[in-house]
């Protein structure tokens, strides 16, 4: 049975950092592009980063590029998240997808078959 558990969210001020981690069991990633989407109270889904199967290639959502880096080890079959310049409007519930192809794509959710639980991320002074 696939399991996708996200770890690494918590408090944080502006400015500071934190790293996801998004960990499998049940299924061999490196086959899977993998995204991170995030929700925010009152606001829809967006789609933050995604990486491709082999991670030679990334996508950022413009308010996060320069500031977000994913990356994945697929012998650990985990994908992560380091985040950057935490502003406030980062604050959101992550969560890391896998998608039913090897390419990446932050634009069509419905290629996205696993969802893990989440995790939060509170960025305040």
């Amino acid at each position: 049975q696939l399991q996708l558990v996200e770890s690494g969210g918590g408090l944080v001020q502006p400015g500071g950092s934190l790293r996801l981690s998004c960990a499998a069991s049940g299924l061999k990633l490196r086959y899977y592009a993998i995204g991170w989407f995030r929700q925010a109270p009152g606001k829809e889904r967006e789609g933050v980063s995604c990486i491709s199967s082999s991670g030679g290639a990334t996508n950022h959502a413009d308010s996060v590029k320069g500031r977000f880096t994913i990356s994945r080890d697929n012998a650990k079959n985990t994908v992560y998240l380091q985040m950057n310049s935490l502003k406030p409007e980062d604050t959101a519930v992550y969560y890391c997808a896998v998608a039913s192809q090897s390419d990446c794509s932050l634009i069509y959710v419905y290629v996205y078959s696993y969802w893990g639980q989440g995790t939060q991320v509170t960025v305040s002074s």
